[in-house]
């Protein structure tokens, strides 16, 4: 185990830690040291046990073989409250906050300040929360629901959070995923600022260029065993990547040659009401078409309307569109999800676990579940045999890792992720809507989703992509679509997209 170049004790020792889920083991004879001052890449593949390593951390699994050691005496960390008051704290990739409840309450939720008197003094935690934002650099007010601000302001609440409780050890599980680049950028100066105070950072992620941005130290763990840790100057991108799937990765991306057929979807003057704004519009005016074997890219930044006119033209919308759809030539009218499955449309959304599944579900149930009117016997019977049937080679084929009768939410984010995709497979779709398909998930699981979009274009079905890392909409895509306030503000060929024109007409 290689330790920083400064000469000190571990402030955390997991000595031979394993854990087992239902007779499967996902950890086996774990050692990991995380020192004080520094931040820790824990990396490998989606369901290598980065995520139920540092559960067991932060007290979330009381359960498990081997020893914790903080600061040099034993631990047993048996819920998660005795992890915070050792000061280890998780911030999930889906944040823990109650969107109803003011920033300051959130902050102290579980920790309240009171009066001499017993009652809750919102004063002074008033107070408090905003000395913690001001020291992150975030200006809000902390009397308001923390549902009112961005993605970005939540992620530093929950930071705020953990230094409520004065924190040692902060893990940060896929922390950017999403956020933007310039609030990507201001997380980096918070963690610098937190390792300046001594605290230890352990942080999460499947992006390469952010692990090498932060990290200290690099450790990586593959099907649940510990592989190793080096110095990111030690240990280059490539070789990182054959440690954590045992095997070199020759390919990113599939040499695609787009074979474009006629015209599946034609869209005309088409525009979304803005729920939150009356008589404004979230996507505006938008025209385009989508051909057969064609894979279109919708790029911009976050609320430039992207997100919103996928979930309008599945029907997902609460309120019906302005505009014209055309379907293979048909007029097409998004009013509900079943009318969009009626005419062959899928959507995977950008967030798996809130829109995508059915968290307490077995795998069998999320994977027919769009589809059941097919696998009826008689048109009237559904019988587990045929939806195992029918779902089960879909399954094989996207690489699944999971038993049939497995909750969902047990499973990794890479097999979530496939799982997603299979779902909608079974539905024989032939436009897909795509947003953030690889999102939090790992190098190989991401190279596999490629593949997929690759394979489904070469069979003549039309996607809608929408990915925020520009390198994979740039190798995936034959035009990119820009968009900006909710419009379409630039087209681009895949020979004319660049990087610098993307960024310039989005912004």
């Amino acid at each position: 185990m290689i330790s920083p170049t400064h000469d000190t004790q571990p402030l955390v020792r997991m000595v031979g830690i394993g854990k087992s889920f239902e007779g499967v083991s996902v950890l086996r004879d774990v050692d990991l040291e995380i020192y004080a001052g520094e931040t820790l890449a824990l990396v490998g593949e989606n369901g290598a046990g980065k995520s139920t390593l540092m559960k067991i951390l932060a007290g979330a699994y009381p359960e498990y073989e081997g020893r914790v050691f903080m600061a040099g005496s034993e631990v047993r960390l048996h819920r998660p409250k005795a992890a915070s008051e050792l000061g280890i704290r998780l911030i999930h990739q889906e944040l823990s906050l109650v969107p109803g409840m003011s920033v300051a309450e959130n902050i102290f939720l579980g920790l309240e300040m009171r009066n001499p008197l017993g009652f809750l003094s919102r004063r002074r935690m008033g107070t408090r929360a905003r000395e913690l934002l001001l020291w992150l650099q975030t200006e809000v007010d902390v009397s308001k629901p923390v549902e009112h601000y961005s993605i970005a302001v939540q992620q530093t609440v929950e930071i705020a959070k953990a230094l409520s409780a004065e924190a040692r050890v902060l893990i940060m599980d896929e922390p950017t995923s999403a956020l933007s680049e310039g609030e990507t950028k201001r997380l980096f100066e918070i963690m610098g600022q937190l390792k300046s105070k001594g605290v230890a950072i352990v942080y999460i992620s499947h992006r390469l260029e952010e692990i090498y941005a932060v990290a200290d130290r690099i450790a990586v763990l593959c099907d649940g065993n510990f592989v190793g840790d080096d110095q990111p100057e030690r240990l280059p991108p490539k070789e990182l990547v054959r440690w954590m799937v045992g095997r070199k990765i020759t390919q990113t991306f599939p040499d695609r040659k787009p074979l474009v057929g006629d015209t599946l979807m034609e869209v005309r003057g088409y525009s979304v009401r803005d729920p939150a704004r009356a008589g404004k519009f979230v996507v505006e005016d938008v025209s385009f078409t989508l051909r057969a074997g064609e894979i279109v890219g919708l790029a911009g930044l976050r609320g430039a309307g992207n997100s919103e006119l996928l979930w309008s033209l599945f029907g997902a919308w609460d309120y019906p569109p302005k505009g014209e759809i055309r379907i293979a030539g048909e007029p097409y009218s998004p009013t509900t999800v079943q009318s969009a499955l009626a005419v062959g449309l899928a959507l995977v959304t950008n967030d798996r676990k809130a829109t995508g599944l059915v968290l307490s579900m077995d795998v069998t149930d999320n994977a027919t579940l769009p589809s059941l009117s097919r696998m009826l016997t008689a048109g009237v019977f559904l019988t587990r045999r045929n939806q195992r049937k029918y779902a089960e080679p879909q399954l094989a084929e996207l690489n699944t890792r999971a038993r049939p009768s497995q909750v969902v939410a047990t499973l990794s984010g890479g097999n979530q992720q496939r799982l997603v995709l299979a779902k909608w497979l079974l539905t024989e779709p032939r436009i897909f809507l795509m947003d953030e398909p690889t999102r939090g998930v790992d190098v190989v699981a991401k190279h596999e989703v490629y593949m997929l979009l690759s394979r489904l274009a070469q069979k003549g079905a039309g996607i809608i992509l929408i990915m925020s890392e520009l390198p994979e909409l740039l190798a995936m895509c034959d035009r990119i679509f820009v968009m900006r306030q909710g419009r379409i503000c630039a087209r681009f060929s895949r020979e004319q997209a660049t990087p610098e024109a993307i960024t310039a007409a989005a912004m």
